[in-house]
């Protein structure tokens, strides 16, 4: 299954705000399609498939992905469900989006894939690196990059950037200080429900 490309306002309608995938906000309040004013009671299984879905498209993953995060958490000493968060979190297009550089999580992936980005000195294009205590992340020294991520600035995705994270603006330079806590997650998401989805196949 491909990465979604679709109209992001019919998958808030459906799933309710995602700060990572578009800072626009639907007007109306209920799911798109005929049938979305029905409100009918829901299965559990569709509850969890529902928080699944907000991973999912909130991050930017293929199921094929989320799932391979699921049972890398699993493997992990804690809490499965705060280790999967921990570890999409620390990936370096969310956290390239954390530190204000992208207004969402699609542009930062962007800005990561055209080699705008670099970590501790050397560039790196791939979203998904897994950012670590100490990892200092910068912007390339060319006046594209640099004026692109300048105007980004002035209006970013989320308003503060969580603990672990630190931030120059003048330098454009940010520093990851440690592993994200629960409480600067953004997304509004039950992540027990998302391990007991994938239980059979995790």
């Amino acid at each position: 299954m491909s990465r979604y490309r679709g109209p992001r306002l019919r998958i808030v309608r459906r799933l309710g705000d995602l700060p990572g995938l578009t800072r626009k906000s639907a007007r109306r309040a209920y799911p798109p399609g005929q049938h979305g004013q029905d409100r009918k009671k829901k299965s559990e299984y569709a509850i969890r498939l529902e928080e699944k879905q907000k991973l999912r498209f909130n991050y930017g993953l293929t199921e094929r992905q989320l799932l391979r995060y699921v049972r890398k958490a699993r493997r992990a000493s804690g809490s499965t469900g705060q280790v999967l968060l921990q570890l999409l979190e620390m990936r370096l297009d969310n956290t390239v989006f954390r530190l204000g550089m992208a207004p969402t999580i699609p542009a930062a992936r962007q800005l990561v894939n055209h080699g705008h980005v670099t970590v501790n000195g050397k560039s790196v294009n791939i979203a998904s690196f897994h950012c670590k205590a100490g990892d200092v992340i910068a912007i390339q020294s060319s006046d594209r990059s640099r004026k692109m991520v300048e105007q980004n600035l002035q209006f970013p995705g989320l308003a503060h950037i969580p603990s672990h994270l630190e931030f120059d603006k003048e330098k454009l330079v940010g520093k990851v200080n440690g592993t994200i806590e629960r409480e600067w997650v953004a997304l509004q998401v039950n992540e027990l429900l998302v391990v007991e989805y994938y239980s059979r196949q995790a």
